[in-house]
């Protein structure tokens, strides 16, 4: 069964921006995980630039966490050729209660009078999956939700998703695991039915909770999308990273380009990201380092694969440690 591609691409999508990025710490004390630069461009940028790209352009976002570092750098998503709403979650409602909460932005009508699909689009990861094909697989297979998937290619550091040979999500396993799986890469098509059930305001997880209970009442509900689309991850700051670096070498240098920066002529940062309302000192030495909001590195400091902070209250935990006026954490 095939769908044309001006139907196909007409999702509408809520992209998952909500959530605590406790895995990038401490990057996620100053932004929102959706919010932090890659290469010069917010991941919440990069991802609506993608989507309007498939033709996906009526979008809704979920904030809770730094909900102003999301809302500062997408606004109402016009410059991008896009229409953002926002949804706002207090508590953080998850995989599941966002969309459920979402529901009446994204069909403007009560939950239960629409049965649209829509697009389900994690807010912190990049990939280029074609949604037109995608569509047209879901619509063929009557699925209540397809799932994007990639052969999995760190089964050691991902948890992975087990499907049949008829293309039917069947079960989900944890990283380490010796079962044969693929990558989910955050971009899923699901019906409304899905959420609806669920209790508007209450926390609640997809992969945890609601679809094996939906896999369990119909081992048909689920659909395995697989495919060879791209997916760089920003889970952690070494991740992040390592995709800002990539990047930089398939678009250009932009890794400096963040707003108000004073950068000394006899100090050097070699293959390090640096954002807003940064400064470093003379003579200062700074490879392959992250610099966050409103660093002060001192002249003469010597830092390696680090990520650079204001500390502002926040204790140090783990590898990190408080130098003066700045939390470093080792990555």
């Amino acid at each position: 069964m095939t769908v044309p591609q001006a139907a196909a691409t007409a999702l509408r999508a809520l992209v998952l921006t909500a959530g605590l990025g406790t895995r990038l710490e401490p990057l996620t004390y100053i932004r929102a995980k959706a919010a932090v630069p890659v290469n010069g461009d917010t991941l919440a940028r990069r991802v609506i630039r993608w989507l309007v790209s498939e033709g996906s352009r009526d979008l809704v976002l979920n904030l809770h966490h730094q909900p102003a570092s999301i809302a500062s750098s997408v606004g109402d998503g016009s410059d991008l050729g896009a229409r953002v709403r926002y949804s706002w979650e207090n508590p953080v409602l998850g995989s599941a209660g966002g969309p459920r909460h979402a529901l009446p932005l994204l069909f403007d009508v009560p939950a239960g009078n629409n049965r649209q699909p829509f697009l389900i689009v994690n807010g912190d990861t990049l990939t280029n999956v074609g949604i037109a094909d995608m569509h047209a697989a879901h619509t063929a297979s009557g699925a209540t939700v397809t799932m994007a998937l990639i052969r999995n290619p760190r089964p050691d550091k991902y948890g992975g998703v087990v499907i049949s040979d008829e293309q039917w999500v069947t079960g989900f396993t944890r990283a380490g695991s010796a079962n044969r799986s693929y990558h989910f890469v955050g971009v899923q098509i699901a019906e409304a039915r899905a959420f609806e059930a669920l209790t508007d305001g209450v926390p609640s997880e997809t992969v945890n909770q609601i679809y094996p209970r939906l896999i369990a009442a119909d081992p048909h509900s689920i659909g395995a999308y697989v495919c060879d689309a791209s997916f760089r991850d920003i889970g952690t700051p070494a991740d992040y990273l390592e995709t800002s670096l990539y990047l930089a070498g398939l678009e250009g240098d932009r890794l400096a380009s963040g707003t108000r920066v004073g950068i000394h002529p006899t100090a050097s940062a070699v293959r390090t990201a640096i954002w807003d309302d940064v400064t470093i000192g003379a003579g200062a030495k700074l490879i392959e380092c992250i610099l966050c909001d409103g660093a002060v590195v001192p002249a003469g400091a010597r830092y390696q694969r680090c990520a650079i902070l204001p500390a502002r209250g926040h204790g140090p935990k783990g590898r990190q440690r408080i130098e003066g006026n700045l939390l470093i954490a080792d990555f």
